[in-house]
C-alpha cells in the first residue's frame, strides 16, 4: 500500500515525533537542503565535491566510504561546531540504527587516519569538530 512506516499501539508522542522526522529526513535528503548553488566544500586542503561525491586533500583523491564522506561534509559544514556522538549517529545512520556510539568513535578514527589527525578534534565528553581552517 505505500507504507513508510508504522507504529504499534501504545506509543509515545516522543516516538510519533521521532519517526516523523524521520521519514522527513528521507523525503527531503540532506544533500538536497544544502543550498543548491553550492557544489563542493573547500576547507584549507580538504575539499568535497558533493554532486560528484569525491574527497581530495591537497589535490590527492582520498578513497572514502559513503558514511566516512557523509561524516566528513557533516564536520566541514558545521566547521568550528562541536557535534554531538547522538547528532552524528542520528544525521548519518539515521533514528532507526540500533548500534552504540562506538560506531561514530571507529569512523572518526579510520577517517582521521585518511585526512590526517589534525583536522578533527575530540572534545571529551561531548563529541567533535573541526577546527577552524583557512
Amino acid at each position: 500500500m505505500g507504507a513508510d512506516d508504522y507504529l504499534t499501539k501504545p506509543f509515545s508522542p516522543r516516538e510519533l515525533m521521532a519517526r516523523i522526522k524521520a521519514i522527513f529526513r528521507r523525503v527531503v535528503p540532506e544533500s538536497n537542503r544544502i543550498d543548491n548553488k553550492q557544489q563542493s566544500i573547500i576547507r584549507g586542503e580538504l575539499e568535497l565535491n558533493i554532486l560528484s561525491h569525491e574527497a581530495r586533500k591537497a589535490g590527492d583523491l582520498l578513497e572514502l566510504t559513503p558514511k566516512e564522506f557523509d561524516l566528513l561534509k557533516l564536520l566541514l559544514a558545521n566547521e568550528g561546531k562541536v557535534l554531538t556522538r547522538d547528532l552524528l549517529l542520528q544525521k548519518i545512520w539515521g533514528y532507526e540504527y540500533a548500534g552504540d556510539t562506538r560506531t561514530v568513535d571507529v569512523h572518526i578514527r579510520r577517517l582521521r587516519k585518511k585526512i590526517g589527525e589534525d583536522y578533527i578534534t575530540t572534545v571529551r565528553g561531548v563529541g567533535y569538530k573541526i577546527a577552524k581552517l583557512e
